[in-house]
């Protein structure tokens, strides 16, 4: 078992599947106490069986208000407060604007972003008690810009960017530390959803160990995935709307 870092408790939300589990493993690895949380548990407990034994699952629906509480009050009597919390926990469907089909966006809302800020309102109460911690939310690279065919999962992404902006600065005096993961494309059930090709799509083991790489670093806020492919993503976040129109009419 290596070990680059104190070992920590972790709580990663979302640990079920792709990216998250990917994490888990990764984090277990290297000695960190992992809390494990996603909507089934079936596929916790897979994720557990590839975990060091310590490691603690709840069945978490984060889209439930009532849900976070009752399970944030569990773990902080049998492990106390994490060091670092970790929100990987999202949904996708592809949709264009004029063909919604509103319960799923109102689905995709709550679970990508809504419940972020469930996990807030439970989390950084405890963590100012503790003295600090580190809060990590996962976007992507889509919430740069409005993209085709991206709604309302890209306007998600950029508010949970914007979130993360605010609550960094406003966390910071009590030495909470927020980041954002910003991946670009992963093979995962959401991405296979996809019918065009996917530039520069990587494993969800390649985006964890990179992740894994960058997460403990102070000075850094975003975590990227990917190098290359997320600069060309920013350099299309830069056009002026004029041109960014002009290249991806329909």
């Amino acid at each position: 078992m290596i070990q680059n870092q104190k070992s920590k408790t972790i709580w990663i939300i979302g640990a079920g599947s792709g990216i998250g589990r990917a994490l888990a493993v990764q984090l277990s690895h290297k000695g960190h106490r992992l809390i494990l949380s996603g909507r089934r548990l079936d596929k916790l407990q897979d994720v557990k069986n590839e975990c060091n034994p310590q490691t603690h699952l709840h069945v978490l629906d984060v889209s439930k208000q009532d849900e976070w509480g009752h399970v944030h009050g569990k773990i902080e009597i049998e492990s106390g407060t994490p060091d670092i919390v970790i929100m990987m926990a999202g949904i996708y469907e592809p949709m264009t604007t004029d063909a919604f089909d509103i319960d799923k966006a109102v689905e995709i809302v709550t679970t990508n972003f809504t419940s972020a800020l469930y996990m807030l309102k439970v989390i950084i109460p405890c963590m100012k008690a503790k003295g600090g911690g580190k809060i990590i939310l996962c976007a992507s690279v889509a919430g740069y810009r409005g993209l085709p065919k991206a709604q309302p999962y890209a306007a998600t992404k950029a508010a949970l960017i914007n979130l993360a902006e605010s609550a960094r600065i406003d966390l910071s005096p009590y030495n909470i530390d927020v980041k954002i993961i910003s991946p670009g494309f992963v093979k995962t059930e959401l991405t296979d959803k996809n019918n065009f090709t996917m530039p520069m799509i990587i494993t969800p083991d390649l985006a964890a160990s990179r992740i894994v790489a960058e997460m403990f670093k102070a000075n850094i806020f975003e975590i990227k995935t990917h190098y290359l492919f997320t600069w060309i993503m920013k350099i299309i976040g830069l056009m002026p709307h004029w041109l960014y129109f002009k290249l991806f009419k329909g």
